[in-house]
This record gives C-alpha cells, structure tokens and sequence, in this order.
C-alpha cells in the first residue's frame, strides 16, 4: 500500500454500482486498503457499465482502482463467517444493500461492532435506512427527479431534463467519503466508538441545489426552467462563435459584468439602474444576451477567449472530452493520470480529486479481475489454503 494519509485504514467495499464504490475509491485513492467484496458468480454489475474493450469495463478499471478484490456470498453462512473475520480487522464497511438485508444474513453492525467496537458502517440506499420509501430499490435517477433538479433543468418549453451520467450518485459518493473521514475523525481523534452512518442518494443533490427550500418556504417560489440562463445574473449562456464552436460565461461578480459588456461595445447599459445587481440583470436576460451573442458570434473562438482574457471577464470553451484531455492546463495540473494496466497496458483516467502537499493520494493500480485478491487477503485473517479451496468449491469465495 501506498504511504497516503489513510495508509493503514481498512476499508471492506460490500457495496456496488456507484455511489458506494465510489466512496471507497476516494478512500483507496488516499492510502486506505480497500478491499471489494463482489458475488464470486457475479460480480458488482458495475463491471458491465459503459463501454468496454477486449472483454474488460473501463468504467470498472477507474472506479475499482486501489482496491484488492474478494469473490466472497455473503449469503451464505459460511461467506458471513468469512465477511465477520474481515470485518474484525476493518476500519469501516462500506453498504448499499436494501435495509434489513445485512440483518438478515446475520451481519448486523451492532453485532460487527460488538467484535470490534472502532467499526464504522457507511449505509448507503436510495432513501435511507427510515422513511415510508426506505425499502424502496432506489437509484441516482430517482434521486434527480424527485430533487428539484431535474424539474429546474432543460429549456422552459422543454421536458425535465436527467443528466446524463451518474450526478446524484456520484455526489453521494464524494458525500460519503466525507462522512467516512468524519465518523474516523470522532474516533480516533474524539476518542468516540464506532458508528453507523445513513446516507440517502436523495439527500445530498438536494443540498447541491441551494435554496429552493428556505425559498420556497419564505416567498413560495418554485425555481423554474430558465435552459442555460441563471435566475441570479446576466449574461450567463453559452454563445456559438464565428467558426462553430461555442463558449460559456457567467457574471456572477457585477464587476465581470460591467468588464463583458464594455468588452462586447455596449457600455451603456452599464449606467442602467438594474444593472446594479445580479437580479436586476437576469430581469434583462434577452437584451444583454443578444449583445453579447452578436459580439462573440462575429468572431472565431480562440479571438473570443484572447479578448475576455485579456479584459479580465470570465470565459470557458465548451469542451468535449477528447478537447479537455488536450488542453494545455489540464495536462500541466496532471488531471488525467496515465496508470499501467494489467489487460489494456497504459491508460488515462482521472487523477487524485485534490493534492496533499505532504501526503499526496496516488492511482496505485486499476480496477482488477473478480476474486483477484481472494487467496491474499483471506489468508491475512487466518484462513489457509485447504479452507479456502473448500470455500472456493462450494462457491462461496472465487
């Protein structure tokens, strides 16, 4: 294991899909030895999301890198005995199960915990251990629909809009690992005991989404589809330029405002009385976006982010994936890791989520085969070869 800040942290990743795995990378990602526990059959799903190549996810490569893999049933008496002795050794578990389900394979954290009372049980669910909608089966879609966000996203004569990746589940994921580091820091800096922790997929994407509730609750309104547009400044869009290629600004700060409007020729709105707030320019929406749209569609795109540079206004192009991977400061900042890979050979993905200047995370190893581990790692909590073959044969381990 790398000498990352969690080195030392044992974390057993009985969840799957995403936003579960996703916490327990962030967690690997920074020195914890995360150990993923799949079916021995089956495997997490997550190995067939998204495309693939010669046989091998490449999601699955990314978002199970750092962990040491476990083809272990839990449902099974024998696979929970084994799940018990990891669990002995662990730091935190890391569940997305339907609630009652560890409880009825006799792995309950309260029972976990009294073998090892520092355990930390992360639950993740669609709606959270309690509620009417709690044994619902619940996933990021859900989530963004019955969060406000897809009722706020998409033009204002179009349908709600769903993203089209995994939003709410990855902000859970990134919430989870928070969580995690939060519970561990109560223990072992507090001096408190182990705990279990409940996090909905619901819950977080809602907080992400700002004050529609205190909104709502003091004024009555309900936020609106305004497409690109923002309800609290202007201009904010996205604009096509002269050679087809578009770009984004926003003018959250009224001085940017003030510079975007100088810059495209039109000062004199500046003097208006509404300009004055970022409201009072989002009332104004069509005129100052039809300025600014005639200035920048005039010129080429790399002559529309010279100027705003230059003028000191905030300006991104929009990028597809293969534009970011190019750009010069997302390859000086080493966004994009490049790891050596077992199946594929060298691979680029996403690097660490932040830099440590003392104790920086790294991308140890890629996502690997179910059961990779198995041998290694059920024999560091004592269980031998003869054992584990038998396991292994009735198909309980693979």
């Amino acid at each position: 294991m790398g000498a990352g800040p969690l080195d030392g942290v044992r974390v057993l990743d009985a969840s799957t899909v995403l936003a579960g795995p996703l916490t327990c990378q962030l967690l690997g990602d920074y020195g914890a030895d995360v150990i993923k526990i799949e079916h021995p059959a089956r495997g997490d799903s997550m190995r067939g999301h998204g495309h693939s190549k010669d046989g091998k996810g490449l999601w699955w490569k990314m978002l199970s890198r750092n962990k040491r893999t476990v083809g272990l049933y839990l449902g099974d008496p024998d696979g929970a005995e084994v799940f018990r002795a990891l669990a002995r050794t662990a730091d935190v578990i890391v569940e997305n199960f339907r609630p009652g389900t560890l409880e009825r394979w006799g792995l309950a954290p309260e029972s976990l915990r009294a073998e090892n009372p520092g355990l930390v049980v992360l639950r993740v669910t669609g709606f959270g251990q309690t509620g009417p909608y709690a044994a619902r089966p619940g996933f990021g879609t859900l989530a963004e629909s019955m969060s406000g966000f897809a009722a706020i996203t998409g033009e204002p004569d179009g349908p709600p809009t769903l993203p089209p990746f995994g939003l709410a589940d990855s902000i859970a994921g990134m919430t989870g690992a928070y969580a995690v580091m939060t519970a561990l820091y109560h223990r072992d800096a507090r001096g408190g005991a182990g705990q279990d922790v409940d996090l909905s997929i619901l819950e977080p994407i809602v907080t992400v989404l700002g004050p529609q509730p205190i909104t709502y609750d003091q004024l009555g309104l309900v936020q609106r589809r305004t497409g690109n547009r923002s309800e609290n400044n202007a201009p904010r869009n996205t604009y096509k330029t002269a050679d087809g290629r578009w770009v984004a600004i926003s003018t959250s700060a009224d001085s940017i405002a003030r510079r975007v409007m100088e810059l495209v020729g039109h000062p004199e709105v500046v003097g208006e009385p509404w300009f004055a707030t970022g409201k009072g320019r989002a009332e104004h929406g069509d005129l100052l976006d039809a300025m600014v749209a005639e200035w920048i569609g005039a010129r080429a795109r790399e002559e529309v982010i010279a100027a705003f540079e230059a003028a000191e206004a905030a300006i991104a192009p929009v990028y597809d994936v293969a534009e970011l991977m190019a750009d010069p400061h997302v390859r000086a900042r080493e966004m994009i890791a490049t790891v050596q890979d077992a199946d594929l050979g060298p691979v680029r993905m996403q690097n660490v989520l932040f830099r440590m200047s003392a104790t920086p995370g790294e991308i140890r190893h890629t996502g690997r085969d179910v059961g990779a581990d198995t041998d290694e790692v059920l024999a560091e909590v004592g269980f031998g070869p003869e054992r584990i073959a038998a396991l292994r044969e009735r198909g309980v381990v693979g």
